[in-house]
């Protein structure tokens, strides 16, 4: 990988995963997303990692309408706005585009490959449900593939990419998927520094052993070599581990409430800020820096520009 000093540190601020009957904290309405935003880059967070909710239902949503409520705040704060095309499981492709499509951010994911996306374990436990979609969300994910196949991953390249200066955050969930980004790097598709994520920790992808990150960055390097930048998360009550794990290997780190709902055993955390502040910890005390938003914009050769101006 490309050796950085300073750490760049990425927060997910809600993503499509948790329900809000999980956590107070969950930011589910504009004003909250843009909040937190704010406060995890006054935290140290450079990226700033974003999906939209309904902000009646706090179910996951594709609106750019919504997406537009809180981005110009995001924008506003200098950090890196990095919109998802993910999306959730049970959007299609061109529903998942809708947002990164319209304000073509600097940086966006990519997930790189169909999968098993299972994130049921909440509907097993016992708790008052604040809405009636949440679980069933929880367990028709056993019975959702998640859809990235690489025709879809080439249009999104093309799309926002080739045709509009989009970077990416390329998001691997098990080691085919390096070899997935090897491919469309050899047809020049994609074209370094690549930020290469990887998620460990997810039913249906790599599970969050410690091996299986050594061995992801050793393929990553024998792939992508000093053309990369790594950083990885693993989910829920593993995401302190991996994050000293990671800025120990020299990588990146990635937190939120996206990936987990937790500060400590058994502690919800009450906002993303708290968890920005651990990891910038963490990455302090193994003796690295924190990077600020300009420097990552100069290590991933990002355009600097969305279409909301601040």
């Amino acid at each position: 990988m490309k050796a950085s000093q300073a750490v760049i540190v990425s927060c997910a601020l809600t993503g499509a995963v948790h329900t809000p009957s999980m956590s107070g904290a969950l930011p589910i309405t504009p004003a909250q997303i843009a909040e937190q935003g704010l406060e995890a880059v006054a935290a140290g967070a450079s990226i700033l990692h974003v999906h939209a909710r309904n902000p009646r239902t706090g179910q996951p949503s594709p609106n750019a309408e919504v997406f537009a409520e809180f981005l110009p705040q995001l924008v506003a704060s200098g950090a890196i706005v990095n919109i998802t095309t993910g999306g959730s499981t049970r959007m299609t492709w061109e529903q998942r585009l809708e947002a990164a499509l319209r304000f073509e951010p600097e940086l966006a994911s990519l997930n790189m490959g169909s999968m098993n996306f299972v994130f049921s374990g909440p509907a097993r436990r016992e708790r008052q449900w604040q809405f009636d979609w949440e679980l069933d969300y929880l367990r028709n994910s056993e019975d959702t593939i998640f859809s990235n196949t690489f025709t879809q991953i080439e249009r999104t390249l093309r799309t926002l990419g080739q045709d509009r200066g989009v970077r990416f955050e390329f998001e691997c969930y098990d080691v085919g998927h390096l070899y997935t980004l090897a491919h469309f790097l050899d047809r020049n598709l994609v074209t370094p520094p690549l930020l290469v994520q990887c998620v460990l920790g997810v039913a249906g992808g790599i599970g969050a052993d410690p091996a299986n990150l050594v061995h992801m960055a050793a393929i990553a390097d024998k792939l992508f070599g000093q053309d990369h930048y790594l950083s990885a998360f693993a989910v829920g009550r593993h995401q302190a581990a991996f994050a000293t794990q990671i800025a120990a290997l020299g990588g990146h780190i990635r937190v939120g409430l996206e990936d987990n709902l937790y500060i400590g055993p058994g502690q919800l955390a009450a906002s993303n800020a708290q968890q920005v502040g651990k990891a910038v910890a963490i990455a302090q005390e193994l003796g690295r820096t924190i990077a600020e938003p300009k420097k990552v914009r100069e290590l991933l050769a990002l355009k600097g520009t969305t279409r909301i101006e601040p």
